[in-house]
This record gives C-alpha cells, structure tokens and sequence, in this order.
C-alpha cells in the first residue's frame, strides 16, 4: 500500500499491508455487519436490536474501515519504532484495530457509539470486549501461521 516508499529511514506500511488485504478485510466487515443486520429483522424482539437501516448501514461502514485503518496505524507505528513486519508489539497488535474502529464510528456517529457501547448497562459489554480481543487476536494468529499465511503464530 505504501509503494515502497520510506519515511525518515524506514518504509512507511511495509510489504504486509497491501490493497487486496484491505479491500479484501473491508468486504468481509461489511459482510459480516450485514449479516448482524438480516439476522437482526429476522428476530426483532432481540434485546439488543440494531436502529434502523440509515442509521446502522454508516455506523457497519466506519466499523470496517475503521478498524483496517487502524491496523494500518498501528503498522505505521511499529515502523516509526524500527520493529520488522512481524516482530511483536504487545497491546499495539491487539488494539490498533479497535482503537481506529471506534474513533472512526465516533467521527461517523458519536450519539450511535455512546448509546450502544456506554450507556446503561453497555459499558459491562464493551469491558468484556475489550478484555477477549487479545485472546482472539492470539487465536486467529495461530489460526493464520497453521494454514501458512502468517509467518509468526503471533
């Protein structure tokens, strides 16, 4: 993504982030947001039911590209800190995504983002969230480096 070129002495992405992969990761959020959505008509008596489409269709948008941009944030980052595409970088790994997710979905709909992940009894979700991201980042890791397409299992 960055055409091989560097910034103050390193590259500025590196050679692990390309336009497939992020295109590629967009179509699978919005997917996978859009099957969150039909499932949701489908059993509209959910306690936590989606509002309606004009609202949710933006916030499904920001949350998929959000998080891939901050992916590509935290890439940025790690070569600021001359670590190598791989190297670990504890809490930046398994945030980044997370981090450029939620600020994205604030810039998009902050009313949206305060009602459904902080108000009431929310909040205890979003600690829950937060506390399983590293778990699944270091799963699907495993998941990637077993059928070969990570290099490092972390």
């Amino acid at each position: 993504m960055d055409f091989n070129r560097s910034w103050r002495g390193n590259r500025i992405l590196g050679d692990g982030k390309t336009w497939r992969g992020f295109i590629g990761g967009a179509v699978v959020g919005l997917i996978f947001g859009g099957v969150e959505l039909l499932l949701q008509n489908l059993y509209p008596w959910a306690q936590y039911a989606l509002p309606e489409y004009y609202i949710t269709v933006p916030v499904i948008l920001a949350l998929s590209f959000g998080s891939l941009l901050g992916d590509l944030g935290g890439a940025f980052i790690k070569r600021r800190l001359g670590l190598a595409r791989g190297e670990k970088a504890p809490i930046l790994d398994q945030y980044d995504f997370v981090i450029g997710a939620f600020l994205l979905c604030m810039l998009v709909d902050a009313s949206w983002f305060s009602e459904n992940l902080l108000s009431g009894i929310r909040w205890v979700g979003l600690i829950l969230f937060l506390v399983i991201v590293p778990i699944l980042h270091r799963l699907f890791n495993i998941i990637g480096y077993k059928m070969g397409k990570k290099d490092v299992p972390w």
